[in-house]
């Protein structure tokens, strides 16, 4: 559900409200009662940062498996991953 900025034409408070997109707009300012605008905002952008994201969060049931085998036997991840073949994201994008 989105955070959705509003502006209150009669006493100026700005505020925001966490509410499903079906939902109607706010009708009523929580300080003054006046009537507030909802602001058009650029949002959050999403951004995926981290080492290995789609790596560590999309692996497969065995490989979860085996990782923890290897932890529970003192292996670091940075010792048993080098000698193991990664899995690569496929392209999505691309299209021939």
């Amino acid at each position: 559900m989105p955070t959705y900025q509003y502006l209150c034409d009669s006493c100026g408070y700005e505020f925001e409200e966490f509410q499903s997109m079906s939902d109607d707009p706010i009708s009523e300012c929580p300080k003054c009662k006046g009537k507030p605008r909802r602001l058009i905002s650029g949002g959050a952008g999403f951004l995926l940062k981290g080492n290995g994201f789609y790596q560590t969060d999309y692996r497969s049931s065995k490989y979860k498996a085996e990782a923890q085998k290897d932890m529970s036997n003192g292996l670091t991840s940075s010792s048993s991953d080098s000698s193991k073949k990664t899995d690569k994201p496929k392209s999505t994008g691309d299209k021939s």
